[in-house]
């Protein structure tokens, strides 16, 4: 894997607060909140028209809003046309793709400057609307007819690891506890609630109501009631990610204008992109995902770096599981050994490897386009040292890294950030 031509630098990042903004809000309006979020954090200030194009990440507007053609339509908003505008989807991990599709361009020498962005309005449809909605990136020959969601198809990738490492509900518990720790501390984010948080206020209700109130002696107490039912075996309610809506703006420059928008440019300092089959029973293990394998490594050999070189991570858990396969699959721990490290508290923000500061997609939320792009911000916050309220990490973050699945990791963008 060779270097990118031009070195690429992220100059800008926004976002919206994510959450059920519909019908205040759809697709356009969460865009030009991002859009204006991210104009504020470039130091320099950027307008459209030091803009060649603009990138956008999104699943499916088709289906979930009955707009398909969202390209122009976001680049209008912000005044780019009739610059070229288009959209990418990769299921879950579309943003990666745009972010990943800008840098290439960028490297390239066809545009100096690309605005990325990540969108998607999900709550304009009932749950089960978006449900099978999302069921369109799984396989449609196998899986989806015979009633396999994705609940269903990460609970079987859990189930799998369960049985080869071990692993038990407490350990996805510690990692919808430390992730909700972090989002209560992020005014972006859709939940801004601790576990403890929710098992207090699940409390004070049944006091004001009348009803007995339980004896929790602790969240695990709490996520093993039926206050936390069980989704798909083994997973449960806050094992899985939120319906969401939402929208994130990235600005990415070649180096040679960089210094035009900011004095403290985060570079891209390596991108890569896997695949694998759609049907997990086409895979040959279900405890390990071949496409973040695949993109990890070209990352990592484009950035020249080595996975102990990282110092902090967005990873993409749409389900707790999916956090702990991430650990391993970027080579961070060895298989089976990532429970461990969560139980050292590694994981957490004063850890040795803080791992979705932001509060991952479980607390944060998860509007599928807009993922990616949201990873990058949180990134490039860190990195700054701007990030909001009592997460930001205590020390100078100096390679940083973004992991972004699609799917059951049909599709994976990983993406290196460096000071």
């Amino acid at each position: 894997m060779g270097k990118l031509a031009r070195k690429v630098a992220m100059v800008g990042a926004g976002m919206c607060k994510f959450g059920r903004n519909f019908p205040e809000k759809r697709n356009p309006d969460m865009w030009i909140d991002a859009w204006l979020d991210a104009v504020d954090k470039t130091d320099n200030g950027i307008e459209p028209k030091d803009i060649d194009a603009c990138y956008v990440g999104n699943y499916s507007s088709d289906l979930f809003n009955h707009q398909g053609h969202l390209g122009p339509q976001m680049a209008n908003l912000v005044g780019l046309t009739p610059k070229p505008a288009a959209r990418f989807e990769g299921a879950c991990a579309s943003s990666g793709i745009a972010l990943r599709q800008a840098v290439l361009a960028i490297a390239s020498g066809v545009h100096d400057v690309v605005a990325v962005a990540g969108v998607e309005c999900m709550t304009e449809q009932p749950t089960v609307n978006v449900t099978d909605v999302l069921a369109t990136a799984s396989d449609s020959l196998f899986e989806y007819p015979a009633g396999a969601t994705f609940p269903g198809l990460y609970g079987t990738l859990a189930s799998a690891h369960f049985k080869k490492y071990g692993t038990t509900a407490e350990d996805l518990m510690r990692v919808g506890i430390k992730n909700h720790e972090n989002g209560a501390e992020n005014p972006y984010a859709q939940m801004q609630q601790s576990i403890k948080d929710l098992m207090d206020s699940k409390r004070a209700k049944y006091e004001k109501q009348g009803r007995d109130i339980p004896e929790w002696e602790d969240e695990f107490d709490f996520l093993k009631s039926s206050s936390n039912p069980i989704i798909a075996y083994p997973l449960r309610l806050f094992d899985c990610s939120l319906i969401t809506d939402g929208a994130a703006c990235i600005f990415l420059t070649a180096e040679d204008v960089a210094r035009d928008f900011t004095d403290e440019p985060i570079w891209i300092a390596g991108t890569g992109q896997g695949s694998a089959a759609l049907s997990l029973h086409d895979r040959d293990s279900l405890t390990s995902f071949i496409a973040t394998r695949e993109a990890s490594k070209q990352a990592y050999e484009m950035a020249g770096i080595k996975p102990r070189d990282v110092q902090i991570a967005e990873v993409h858990d749409c389900f707790t599981i999916a956090e702990i396969l991430a650990m391993e699959d970027l080579g961070f721990y060895e298989k089976g050994k990532a429970v461990d490290a969560i139980k050292e508290g590694e994981s957490k923000l004063d850890g040795a490897l803080p791992i979705n500061t932001s509060g991952g997609l479980k607390s944060k939320g998860h509007p599928v386009g807009a993922t990616g792009a949201a990873q990058a911000v949180e990134i490039f916050k860190q990195m700054r040292g701007i990030a909001e309220r009592n997460r930001q990490v205590k020390f100078d973050v100096e390679t940083a890294l973004t992991h972004n699945l699609g799917g059951s990791g049909g599709t994976c963008v990983v993406t290196v950030y460096q000071k």
